[in-house]
């Protein structure tokens, strides 16, 4: 049996809103990222991903959620890094994140009510506000703190991602069927 599990001490409304997830939304600098932004002398931007969130969304991909990014930043690493994952729904250069994630719910035909969305700053606000599950990662601006229902105990870019893709597949009966394939 296992000793693990990401559903300990998580209160049973977050169970239920987790379960309920169907849209998985991902904002990237400091979630996915730690935040930092790095130039080269030639003004190219990279970003640094960490390992352990890209599985956790494939994971999700994988079990049928629906999952998408959307970003106020418009760079070709982050295109380049969900193309490997598998992640057909990315928005870069987003200055409206809360329509963006409306109108590709509709396209869905998702209701708020089945959306996560995760951030941490102020762009994110409009788009945590309106689903229902907000989630935030364990550095974030403290008035998004205020706003989500679930924080990660991780930073962002450093698992904070991986940590609730795991808690929405747990909560859906979905991760022993996920984590099976590796056995």
């Amino acid at each position: 049996m296992r000793s693990w599990s990401p559903l300990a001490d998580v209160p049973d409304d977050i169970r239920s809103r987790a379960a309920r997830v169907r849209l998985a939304c991902f904002d990237v600098d400091g979630v996915m990222t730690d935040g930092g932004l790095y130039y080269s002398d030639a003004g190219h931007e990279a970003k640094r991903f960490h390992a352990l969130d890209g599985l956790g969304l494939k994971m999700l991909v994988e079990s049928g959620i629906h999952v998408a990014v959307i970003t106020a930043r418009d760079t070709q690493a982050v295109v380049q890094r969900m193309r490997d994952l598998g992640i057909r729904h990315v928005f870069a250069g987003v200055h409206d994140k809360r329509a963006c994630l409306f109108a590709l719910a509709q396209e869905l035909g998702i209701v708020s009510e089945d959306i996560a969305h995760v951030g941490d700053d102020l762009p994110d606000l409009g788009a945590m506000s309106a689903v229902g599950f907000a989630i935030t990662v364990a550095n974030a601006h403290p008035l998004i703190t205020e706003i989500a229902h679930w924080q990660t105990r991780r930073r962002g870019g450093d698992g904070a991602v991986r940590e609730a893709c795991e808690l929405i597949l747990a909560a859906r009966g979905l991760l022993d069927t996920a984590v099976a394939r590796f056995r």
